[in-house]
């Protein structure tokens, strides 16, 4: 019998730590860029019950609403403090043909989303809907032109449809169908993902494209929305390097896409729920890879527009996996778990610390598609984990960033590769407290935290934190409370401060003097 093996597995287990040991220093002496609360935006597109159902029942529904929009949904975002929407699209802005979407809605024509599903669109929520539904959750409007199959006369004529002020044709047009005042347009794109589906264009083409259509989008004086760009994906800088140089004066951004597949593979990303630790780990791995990009696409910026005009726009962001079974594959549904609310977060603290440029993110999907806040099943509705880490992470919104060191941390490893065990951000909220975010990436280790504030007297902290036992636990329409916030504080004792931080956790607090 060989009793040396069990004595050494003994002796590693007895000498792992019940908790890693962390140092987690915040300097408020040294206050840094704005969080740009439009790095807090979400995204509407006309895809799968994105839209019909999971935001528009319709007037007519049985489904409680207000003017179509369906109140419990509503109502839920609304405490989400949502700033800006985008919509229509994604990849059906390149095909969506605004003159469809309004007038009467039994009038309106029915096409087909080539896009997503091959399904009927009936155009029922078009321009007067979708701004309606700004208004209700008192947001901004993010719309996206179709450059991919439109022209620069139909995108003109639409930003004059929706801002004119003047008693022109459109302007009229536009309150005849019930609209006296201009809309507000804060921003607008011109196209969307035009190395794909907007088009399949190289940079250069497409900045040339840019610039004819900018030219012709025309607005009163103090009406005209800030302008983006169609960036880049992924490992691709291209878009950046030639956008930089060659996109319109006025620019107020560029836009960046990247979703997060634990496997690395679009034709096997890796399932939603059931998964196993290695890719939990991988889901960290590939998401972390967002601070790589931001890094050398700002780099780009910094040498091209060293007078930083241009911002970086990650509007389309989320974790991207395996259709849930049973589903239509071109609807993108999939389960929200505690991994997503993980995933979140470890995005926003590296949103946070590129605030200079990072000035706007649109996750996707606000209800029922990819990394949804929202869930519905006809008249039912629940909230996902993602939900919830947004809600945690409002005072973050146009707070004032704060350096953070993380010191002393025992990375999350496996098979030779790593990543940060704990991942870390502040900032100096609008109502003058000191907000810290704090995530633990591994599964299945606590960390002890010892917390120090710099330049600010701090007797503990108290706020919100979200686990679960699971790392695939998410809410069902049985168990709609299965994942959800719970209170969370720690006193300091002889001059220290001490967080526990359980496995798998997003937790953020407010210093208390």
């Amino acid at each position: 019998m060989n009793l040396l093996k069990p004595t050494i597995l003994a002796f590693a287990m007895a000498a792992l730590p019940v908790f890693a040991q962390v140092s987690v220093t915040v300097d408020t002496t040294k206050p840094g860029p704005v969080i740009n609360k439009n790095v807090y935006g979400q995204f509407a597109e006309h895809l799968g019950t994105g839209i019909y159902e999971g935001l528009w029942v319709g007037p007519q529904s049985k489904i409680p609403n207000t003017r179509g929009w369906r109140n419990d949904v509503v109502g839920a975002l609304k405490e989400l403090k949502v700033p800006l929407v985008r919509w229509p699209g994604g990849c059906f802005a390149d095909e969506y043909h605004w003159r469809d979407g309004i007038g009467p809605r039994n009038k309106r024509p029915v096409k087909v989303n080539t896009h997503w599903g091959g399904v009927a669109e009936d155009n029922a929520v078009g321009t007067h809907e979708f701004f309606d539904l700004v208004e209700i959750l008192g947001t901004e409007a993010y719309v996206n032109g179709n450059l991919g199959s439109g022209t620069p006369q139909e995108m003109a004529e639409w930003l004059e449809y929706m801002t004119s002020d003047t008693k022109s044709t459109l302007a009229e047009q536009r309150r005849k169908n019930g609209r006296k005042e201009p809309y507000k347009v804060a921003f607008f794109g011109i196209g969307n993902e035009a190395w794909g589906c907007g088009g399949n264009m190289k940079p250069e083409y497409y900045a040339n494209l840019y610039n004819h259509y900018a030219t012709f989008l025309k607005t009163p004086p103090n009406a005209r929305p800030k302008m983006i760009a169609s960036g880049g994906n992924d490992d691709d800088t291209r878009w950046t390097e030639v956008l930089s140089k060659e996109a319109a004066r006025g620019t107020d951004g560029i836009s960046f896409h990247f979703y997060t597949l634990p496997t690395g593979v679009w034709e096997k990303k890796g399932a939603a729920t059931g998964f196993p630790e290695n890719e939990w780990f991988s889901t960290m791995q590939q998401t972390m890879r967002m601070d790589g990009h931001i890094r050398r696409n700002v780099a780009i910026l910094d040498k091209n527009d060293p007078s930083r005009q241009i911002g970086f726009y990650v509007d389309e962001w989320g974790t991207w996996y395996d259709v849930e079974p049973g589903t239509n594959p071109g609807f993108l549904f999939q389960r929200n778990t505690m991994r997503d609310a993980v995933v979140a977060a470890l995005n926003f603290n590296i949103f946070h610390a590129h605030a200079e440029r990072v000035r706007m993110t649109m996750i996707a999907q606000m209800v029922n598609v990819l990394q949804a806040m929202i869930i519905t099943d006809k008249e039912k509705m629940l909230l996902t984990p993602t939900y919830h880490t947004y809600k945690m992470y409002i005072p973050f919104q146009d707070a004032t960033s704060l350096p953070v060191a993380v010191d002393n941390d025992v990375a999350y490893s496996s098979n030779g590769k790593s990543v940060p065990g704990i991942s870390a951000s502040a900032a100096r909220g609008k109502d003058g407290k000191t907000y810290i975010a704090l995530v633990n990436t591994h599964p299945t280790r606590a960390s002890e935290i010892t917390l120090n504030v710099a330049g600010q007297n701090v007797s503990g902290v108290s706020g919100q934190i979200l686990t679960s036992d699971a790392m695939d636990a998410h809410n069902t329409f049985e168990k709609p409370q299965a994942v959800k916030p719970a209170p969370y504080s720690a006193k300091a004792a002889n001059g220290k401060l001490t967080l526990k931080v359980p496995a798998k956790a997003v937790i953020v607090v407010a210093a208390e003097a």
